[in-house]
């Protein structure tokens, strides 16, 4: 569908959703998305913010990313956008959400993310995963309900990554080997006693956000039950993370005593991620964690 004719289209679900009298509306494209279009939207005194995507190529995308923002709105702990309107025409789909105006990052607002972060992380579930697969970033996640975490995060994570890996070349035999005996370490690592927590899912700096009143915003989730562990370790891969952060979210949520071991062994999740999508150049950071259980 032309770009223009998707416009038509999306103006005419504002116009019918808010009742506007203008029929102006501007679409300004605005950066930051790696595999969306993405816009501001303005019409009359409104503002959204909107992305666009091919329906055939990632199939229901955003009703994966609407589910993951409304289930965690709706824990009242943490903002994420609201959600305008959700929906595909022709091969496009498209999300309409609230646009969040960026304020500044104080020490309060890394103070109050740790300790709401924290709190999220207390929202627990029967098992680990979720009722239905979605992605993180543009690669399916696999979320099918494991009774406990090792379980969950060799089978549904890192393995089917793994698969891919090889089936692409970036990965040697010698890797399969380390991650088998990584496997075989890791009851050693994490509590069998640890509950589901709720999970961002794909915690980095890009996504969130700090908006006008300097509190969080959670946006681009990739929502399952998990170890915290999983969020915490994916903070560190790129930095963006304030020391405050951390010491409220312990504070409120003690870090267990094995934790920097746990996040390095969850990073291997993302890091399977980005070598799949960006290639050699995040496989010797798979590598160093690999040679620590050799």
């Amino acid at each position: 569908m032309p770009l223009t004719s998707i416009h038509a289209v999306i103006q005419q679900k504002l116009k019918e959703l808010f009742s506007f009298s203008t029929n102006e509306i501007h679409f300004s494209s605005v950066g930051g998305g790696c595999i969306n279009e993405t816009y501001q939207l303005k019409m009359g005194a409104q503002q959204f913010f909107c992305k666009l995507n091919s329906a055939s190529k990632f199939p229901h995308l955003f009703e994966k990313e609407k589910t993951g923002l409304e289930l965690i709105a709706a824990q009242n702990i943490i903002k994420t956008p609201n959600v305008v309107h959700c929906f595909e025409s022709g091969d496009q789909q498209v999300l309409l959400l609230e646009w969040i105006q960026e304020g500044e990052k104080t020490g309060s607002f890394w103070k109050l993310f740790g300790e709401q972060l924290a709190s999220l992380h207390q929202t627990s579930d029967e098992s680990f995963g979720l009722d239905e697969n979605n992605y993180m970033g543009s690669i399916p996640q696999y979320n099918q309900p494991t009774d406990n975490w090792i379980d969950f995060f060799i089978q549904r994570r890192l393995q089917p990554l793994i698969e891919k890996c090889f089936h692409e070349n970036l990965l040697a035999p010698k890797h399969g080997s380390q991650f088998e005996k990584l496997y075989k370490e890791i009851s050693s690592v994490f509590d069998e006693h640890q509950k589901p927590s709720l999970l961002h899912g794909d915690l980095w700096s890009g996504n969130f956000m700090c908006n006008q009143d300097s509190k969080p915003v959670l946006i681009d989730t990739a929502i399952y039950f998990g170890h915290p562990s999983a969020d915490l370790g994916m903070t560190t891969l790129f930095g963006g993370f304030d020391s405050q952060f951390y010491e409220a979210y312990n504070f409120h949520s003690p870090f267990p005593s094995k934790y920097k071991e746990q996040w390095k062994i969850c990073n291997l999740y993302p890091l399977l991620i980005h070598l799949l999508l960006f290639g050699k150049s995040y496989l010797s950071q798979i590598e160093q964690t690999l040679h620590s259980y050799i």
